[in-house]
């Protein structure tokens, strides 16, 4: 079995030129698997659901919480806003206004700006969350003045499909965040696209962030 060293070793040399945050996903790998790849050099961790993560974090020796980031990556369900706000670096899973409105409220009583990405279905999947593309734009104005959220960029993630398809969204997502770059002169700095099936299309569309977790842990 590769180790997780060998493993991002060639994942490595795979996103040259690139140079994408790689987040390590480890919702179905234990903490043994987290520390590993620490040790190895990666700094952010992704999961998906709030109370998997909270309870890795809390049997992290002191120094690799201090020096990584956690990202949620799952949908995240309002009655958990409370927990995960403040805990995580970056909320990449905000699907709704409504929700980006809960998390500002929860940010503002703990006296912090939370880091979000909005997720955005432009596959338009049923059984998916996120924004269908006519619904950001429509809400993006009233996201962005939300007083206690820093919105960092967009988030998306694709299905299992052809590579023909896959170019188009994740195209599609690239065009998205100039078009909203453009039309309300906010900077969006990331976008977070590619799993480890996908990462190499989703990179020569700009992606900024791959998530990644088989790829590195099998």
């Amino acid at each position: 079995m590769s180790t997780v060293e060998d493993n991002l070793s060639a994942l490595r040399k795979d996103i040259v030129p690139y140079k994408p945050v790689i987040i390590a996903v480890t919702k179905y790998f234990g903490t043994d698997k987290l520390i590993e790849a620490y040790n190895d050099g990666l700094k952010d961790f992704g999961e998906n659901r709030v109370q998997d993560a909270l309870e890795k974090i809390e049997n992290l020796e002191d120094e690799i919480k201090r020096n990584s980031r956690f990202h949620l990556i799952g949908h995240l369900q309002s009655n958990k806003v409370k927990k995960a706000v403040g805990k995580f670096y970056l909320i990449q899973s905000v699907d709704s206004l409504k929700l980006a409105d809960a998390i500002s409220e929860e940010a503002k009583k703990k006296g912090i700006v939370q880091k979000i990405l909005l997720q955005v279905n432009n596959a338009n999947e049923e059984a998916k969350s996120g924004f269908r593309v006519d619904e950001i734009k429509k809400d993006f104005a009233q996201i962005i003045a939300l007083k206690n959220v820093s919105v960092e960029g967009l988030m998306n993630i694709a299905p299992l499909t052809d590579d023909d398809t896959l170019c188009k969204l994740f195209a599609g997502m690239r065009d998205l965040k100039s078009e909203l770059e453009n039309k309300f002169s906010y900077k969006l700095k990331e976008l977070s696209m590619g799993m480890s099936g996908d990462y190499k299309l989703a990179l020569k569309y700009g992606s900024t962030m791959i998530r990644i977790g088989r790829k590195l842990f099998t």
